[in-house]
């Protein structure tokens, strides 16, 4: 470093990366500035320099040997873990100027001599209360995992079999194939006995231990809950999505056409991923790519970016922030908000790049076998090479990642949507009947003759139902007794009005007989 170098960080002043003292004054003082910096992304602390003014003041020769004394026993008696730093002496007019240069921490959270943990805040610095944020350093350093965090209570019996059986269906396809265990066969048998096909004297409770999904003391992990959880937010609450479509192109506008409900959400990280590109396709319009009118139509923004889009931000989320994910449509852009900055100090261009450093490590290596990505760090490539137009925000201060997707303003390009200008013209402030929308690009005479307004108890069970289900299973969903009259109430009824279908339609009475949500 030279002199000129001392003159350039001079004229930009103090930021988050660069602090500027006169003289070391208050050993506390320095400590929390170097205690910040090793939470944040380092930076570099300058002595000789007023902060005030912008004034050299040169050390002498015995300053500069007193201060870079100091230095040392700073960052090892007032940082807590000790760290390393490197001590550089610039000669200037006069005398010298001394830069300690910090690099960012890798035994986060650091904290000083009194046990307060500092994070730098612009070019001042605060303290951190609260625990998400210790747990997000702590994460970042890698010496917490949240995905493998225990989910206290919860056992084998809240995971949903139906989900359980594609993932090791996925994950083991070569072993299952060649014992035979495929197609029906695969389907008809208990997950012990799937278990005990992939590995000799396994049951599921064995399996998912060797697999680290269960932990030694029986309880479940948060990839688990996430991956195969029935009611995944009766243990996560907020490891879910919050979907609107707005009229208009403000976040406070009181006009939505489409809402997708809390319970309709409720689910696993496939039936998350299920029900947002759902709400996509029926919200965003068709552009017709073909001359012909009666040509099918393509989405405006490509689902392949979507998919990408939306799958980045349920496997790569921040689990520790205490927040949904946000997915906004707009008419001239679509929003995705997903809790958690960056991951380990990775900057938007080196997404853009192909960089791929997993946040949700254990998570990330097992949803490749339910969601439809490569795990190879090319989805955000893929997603650009639709050719859309996309802006990426890593926001430090709202603890979010943020995807802008522009949307073509261009309506006569656009094919007419049945579903999206029927919504528009309902009376939005009402309880938006949101499987109604769902069921709006089926053809006309179905929604005028089988679809009925859902009663709340009604729409929760179509939405369980996304996940197929026993009639048993419904009925304790409805909270009732298994009696005849109830499940003509809430199981035939809703197979009647179009809701609900049957697996097996050709065995109406079978034994294995369930139901699920008819898109």
């Amino acid at each position: 470093m030279t002199a000129e170098d001392i003159l350039k960080l001079r004229n930009l002043g103090e930021v988050s990366k660069v602090q500027l003292k006169e003289r070391i004054l208050d050993s506390y003082d320095i400590g929390c500035e170097l205690v910040a910096m090793s939470n944040s992304h380092g930076g570099m602390l300058v002595i000789g320099i007023d902060d005030k003014t912008g004034n050299i003041n040169p050390l002498s020769y015995k300053e500069v040997q007193e201060t870079t004394n100091k230095l040392t026993n700073i960052a090892s008696e007032n940082v807590v873990p000790s760290i390393i730093h490197t001590v550089d002496t610039v000669p200037v007019e006069g005398g010298s100027v001394v830069v300690a240069t910090i690099k960012e921490g890798n035994n986060k959270p650091y904290h000083d001599n009194k046990g307060t943990v500092w994070l730098k805040n612009g070019a001042d610095k605060r303290k951190v209360f609260d625990n998400a944020e210790l747990a997000e350093m702590m994460t970042e350093c890698g010496s917490f995992a949240p995905d493998e965090a225990t989910v206290q209570n919860a056992t084998l019996d809240d995971l949903d079999e139906d989900t359980l059986k594609q993932y090791l269906q996925n994950r083991f396809a070569m072993v299952l194939e060649k014992k035979g265990m495929i197609g029906d066969s695969m389907q008809k048998a208990s997950l012990d006995e799937i278990a005990d096909t992939i590995a000799k004297g396994h049951n599921l409770e064995k399996l998912m231990r060797n697999l680290r999904f269960m932990r030694p003391d029986g309880s479940l992990t948060v990839a688990a809950i996430l991956l195969f959880g029935r009611f995944t937010q009766r243990w996560l609450p907020v490891m879910t999505a919050k979907c609107i479509c707005f009229a208009g192109n403000s976040v406070g506008g009181k006009v939505f056409r489409d809402k997708v409900n809390d319970g309709a959400m409720e689910g696993n990280l496939l039936h998350q991923f299920d029900t947002i590109m759902a709400f996509f396709t029926r919200n965003l319009k068709n552009v017709q790519v073909e001359k012909e009118f009666n040509s099918l139509g393509e989405l405006e923004i490509p689902y392949v970016s979507l998919m990408e889009f939306t799958v980045n931000a349920l496997v790569h989320r921040s689990l520790n922030w205490n927040a949904p994910i946000r997915i906004f449509i707009y008419d001239n852009r679509v929003e995705i908000h997903s809790p958690g900055t960056l991951p380990n100090g990775l900057q938007v261009d080196d997404i853009k790049n192909g960089t791929s450093m997993p946040r949700n490590n254990f998570l990330f290596s097992n949803a490749i076998y339910l969601l439809p990505y490569t795990g190879a760090g090319s989805g955000i490539q893929r997603a650009l090479e639709e050719g859309v137009q996309v802006d990426f925000t890593n926001d430090e201060s709202r603890h979010e990642f943020m995807i802008t997707i522009k949307r073509n303003a261009d309506s006569d390009a656009l094919t007419p949507d049945l579903g999206t200008n029927l919504v528009a013209s309902l009376d939005t402030k009402a309880d938006l009947d949101t499987d109604l929308v769902a069921s709006l690009d089926t053809p006309q005479e179905n929604l005028v003759t089988k679809r009925r307004l859902l009663t709340n108890k009604e729409k929760d069970l179509v939405n369980f139902c996304s996940v197929p289900r026993t009639a048993k299973e419904i009925i304790e969903r409805a909270g009732v007794s298994n009696q005849t009259k109830n499940r003509e109430r809430y199981v035939t009824s809703l197979v009647e009005a179009g809701y609900l279908e049957m697996t097996n339609p050709d065995n109406p009475r079978a034994s294995n007989q369930k139901y699920r949500k008819k898109l």
